[in-house]
């Protein structure tokens, strides 16, 4: 039984099953895409590789191929000037250390941006960007970044990292897409690093299924656990690895749905934050993502026996995608304007469910927020690596 899931799951993630394909009359999405990608194209061309090596973290305890960020919602202790800092959930400090999560969510924009570019037009020089940006990520001894998080949204006097800090890297799950789809198509020059490239996934992969903070990680009860689970499912599909695959589609439905959907379709978990609405859906967008890479619309669509689902969850919060108007719980206390944008659960559960007003109103919405907050919520940016 084991056996056959297994090839199941790895025929699902080969190609996409017969009713994901486009279909006469049905949404284009590639003519969609290149209308959106291709203004683009220019500037995504000239980005130079930036990794972190190049940005100095003062504060970090590592060193400089060592990936280091410091804690949202911390903030320095008025009544300890210069102790440990305290929370103030849901307000962001503007003078914590970004330097590398900005340099790590350049990078998961815009390799992913050019690979799809690459797969719409075929054209060498997309490809060939890409692979520069890769290179110098995974593979370069003088720029690479080591494939760990130790010391990811460090506390100031508290800690020099935290588990929670694994949800960093939910910025390159689209990097890990973009490599799945040159090796599936042979993208020109990719031969050349795909050894190196996947080292470096196969070490991370490693270290986020078996370290303390990667296991921690994976048992949070709300997004954070989320997180973990569409990172370590986009890179096993990079390197086959359909142990851990069989994993966390399971852990998707013993665990991660049981717990965090109500019947009704709410995540109790997320809309008991100061940020409720973003909150909502950044967590459904990454359970959608889960689900899709997963299964498709079989597990996006799939109940437990008291009705809790990927598909309930999404029919709770169209409604106030449509209309935020409608929104029952308090406001956002930050960046309350910047959302909605094109959340990718509407595609992936308009896909599955047939539900053309989701796909509809998924068109409707901004596919490029500019705000840094805002992007950092939207990993699933590029929906022809997951179509």
């Amino acid at each position: 039984m084991i056996a056959r899931r297994t090839l199941l799951l790895a025929a699902l993630l080969a190609a996409p099953a017969a009713w994901a394909r486009p279909r006469p009359g049905a949404l284009d999405i590639r003519a969609i895409e290149r209308r959106r990608l291709l203004p683009q194209a220019e500037v995504l061309l000239a980005a130079k590789p930036r990794t972190i090596t190049a940005i100095l973290a003062p504060r970090s305890p590592a060193g400089r191929h060592d990936y280091y960020s410091e804690g949202d919602y911390w903030w320095p202790d008025p009544a300890s000037p210069g102790g440990p800092y305290v929370r103030r959930d849901g307000r962001s400090n503007p003078d914590k250390f970004d330097g590398h999560r900005d340099a790590l969510i350049a990078f998961g924009r815009t390799v992913p941006a050019l690979a799809a570019l690459w797969d719409l037009t075929g054209e060498t020089r997309f490809a060939g960007a890409a692979m520069r940006h890769l290179h110098a990520w995974f593979v370069d001894p003088k720029t690479r970044m080591n494939p760990n998080l130790n010391h990811a949204q460090a506390i100031i006097g508290v800690n020099s990292g935290r588990a929670i800090g694994v949800i960093d890297t939910l910025q390159i799950v689209e990097v890990a897409r973009a490599a799945t789809l040159f090796a599936r198509k042979e993208a020109p020059g990719y031969a050349a690093i795909r050894a190196g490239v996947e080292r470096w996934f196969a070490a991370y992969l490693d270290w986020l299924t078996t370290s303390r903070f990667g296991t921690t990680e994976r048992d949070e009860k709300n997004n954070h656990g989320t997180c973990w689970l569409l990172q370590a499912a986009c890179f096993a599909a990079l390197l086959g690895r359909t142990d851990i695959l069989e994993d966390a589609r399971g852990r998707l439905q013993t665990v991660i749905i049981p717990t965090q959907i109500e019947p009704d379709g709410r995540q109790p978990l997320e809309l008991a934050r100061t940020k409720p609405y973003a909150y909502a859906l950044f967590n459904l967008d990454v359970l959608a993502a889960s689900a899709w890479l997963l299964g498709g619309g079989e597990l996006i669509g799939w109940k437990t026996p008291d009705g809790r689902s990927i598909g309930g969850a999404i029919a709770w919060m169209a409604p106030f995608i449509a209309d935020k108007a409608k929104w029952p719980l308090p406001p956002d206390v930050e960046y309350r304007d910047g959302f909605p944008v094109r959340q990718p659960s509407l595609l992936f559960g308009g896909i599955a469910q047939k539900r053309s007003d989701w796909l509809d109103l998924w068109q409707r919405l901004n596919p490029d927020p500019t705000i840094g907050e805002v992007v950092r919520n939207f990993p699933v940016r590029q929906p022809l690596l997951w179509l």
